[in-house]
């Protein structure tokens, strides 16, 4: 039974659907990546994961139905790193952390993964008293994931993480991204627009287009696919 699975996934803003009914499953511990151009519905799928907009059709976690209520999708397991990293600019590094674990009250663990994290992200125990909003792009970027890995999620959702961001600093997340989800046994879905990096840490990959599906497969099936190389991998 997969960790999660979406059937039939229908999402948008006002009357206008963005997403026209997709399926994708994410297994327990697994990287599933979703690629596509601007415009093709990846955050908009992620909001809808996350309950931060309508949806329709089938989301299941554990076999169970997903609610469609923020704080009971990150109860249920579930945390977001959304698109513009979300930082709250005039809390603290620290704050941000513990707004990061508003869902539990097991205080002394809490301060146990404050502490962790700042040594996962060395930079954010240096700066833990600093403003978020005077952090760089990178530092803010930690800090999100950070902050959504504080409610001890068994599925991270990660929107668009290398955006903006400087080439150096984007393979230091990544590779954290790599060693959380070996370590923790920490599912993520991924979408990203940098296709041969999100492919290296990727066990499964669908390509969105348009609000569908239009392909899934393993990374290597992608890049064997001639038609996928040339539309979205450049090669």
């Amino acid at each position: 039974m997969s960790l999660l699975h979406v059937e039939g996934l229908r999402a948008g803003y006002g009357s206008a659907d963005v997403l026209h009914g997709i399926d994708l499953d994410v297994d327990a511990g697994e990287v599933v990546v979703v690629l596509g151009a601007n415009g093709a519905g990846k955050t908009t799928t992620m909001r809808a994961l996350a309950g931060l907009i309508g949806r329709r059709g089938t989301i299941e976690l554990d076999g169970s139905p997903l609610s469609s209520r923020p704080e009971r999708v990150v109860a249920g397991g579930i945390s977001l790193v959304p698109q513009g990293r979300g930082t709250l600019g005039q809390l603290t590094v620290l704050d941000n952390l513990r707004v990061g674990a508003a869902s539990r009250d097991d205080k002394a663990e809490i301060e146990a993964d404050i502490e962790r994290w700042a040594e996962v992200f060395p930079v954010l125990g240096r700066r833990s008293a600093q403003l978020a909003g005077s952090l760089s792009g990178g530092e803010q970027q930690m800090l999100a994931v950070a902050r959504a890995l504080m409610s001890r999620p068994r599925l991270l959702l990660c929107d668009e993480p290398s955006l903006g961001l400087a080439p150096i600093v984007v393979q230091e997340l990544f590779a954290t991204l790599a060693r959380i989800n070996e370590t923790d046994g920490t599912a993520l879905l991924i979408v990203e627009q940098n296709a041969e990096l999100a492919m290296d840490l990727a066990d499964r990959v669908y390509l969105l287009d348009v609000g569908t599906i239009a392909a899934a497969g393993t990374p290597a099936e992608f890049r064997s696919d001639d038609a996928v190389r040339s539309a979205y991998l450049g090669y």
